[in-house]
């Protein structure tokens, strides 16, 4: 048996880090790193948002694994705008982006109107985001230190011409006069939305 300070018979390190290629759709899993933030009159709570120390700005840290397909487990990483001091550009960039992924995890058109979607599109608290699944397109940004990194700053939505493929779903014809071609497979079994996973109530232990 090998000694455990002798590396010699160790596999060879894989070269499996290259960047996955601008416009990959990749279906994800969403998870968000508690940052501790809570402001009860924008409804935040459960300490899901976090502050930048930086710029004051609120934003959701979260976490995108691929579930499947030729780059199953790789992660990105990116922040979610939720309020910037610089004006309404980043919240409102961050509110287009989780209505996209709430629209391609429930299978709504974007353009359906119905009550069913426009009740697919409500969360009552952030905690419904974390384990979200849904459809997203890679994209490429230099990191601090003027790296190439993935990440993800839009959700395919069920209008995309794969989106049915690639979430296994029967094709959904665009909506006429507000209501989706076949509404009744998805968004009505988002009337009322059940959390993925338990809301947290208060600030976590980590953040007192």
């Amino acid at each position: 048996m090998t000694a455990w300070n002798d590396f010699n018979d160790a596999d060879s390190q894989q070269s499996g880090f290259d960047l996955i290629p601008k416009g990959t759709v990749v279906p994800v899993r969403m998870t968000i790193k508690p940052g501790g933030y809570d402001d009860p009159e924008q409804g935040w709570g459960g300490g899901y948002a976090t502050e930048s120390f930086e710029t004051g700005s609120i934003y959701l840290a979260a976490e995108f694994v691929v579930t499947a397909g030729d780059h199953v487990k790789r992660k990105m990483w990116s922040n979610v705008g939720l309020l910037s001091k610089k004006g309404p550009t980043w919240g409102q960039m961050g509110r287009s982006f989780i209505r996209a992924a709430l629209n391609s995890a429930r299978n709504v058109h974007p353009q359906d109107n119905s009550p069913q979607a426009a009740a697919a599109r409500r969360i009552n608290g952030f905690a419904e985001l974390d384990g979200l699944e849904f459809l997203a397109r890679v994209d490429i940004e230099k990191d601090a230190k003027g790296q190439d990194r993935n990440v993800v700053k839009l959700a395919v939505e069920p209008d995309h011409p794969d989106y049915a493929k690639l979430k296994g779903v029967p094709p959904k014809g665009s909506p006429g006069g507000g209501n989706s071609g076949a509404p009744a497979q998805a968004a009505p079994a988002y009337a009322a939305p059940t959390p993925q996973r338990a809301p947290v109530t208060g600030k976590p232990s980590w953040a007192q």
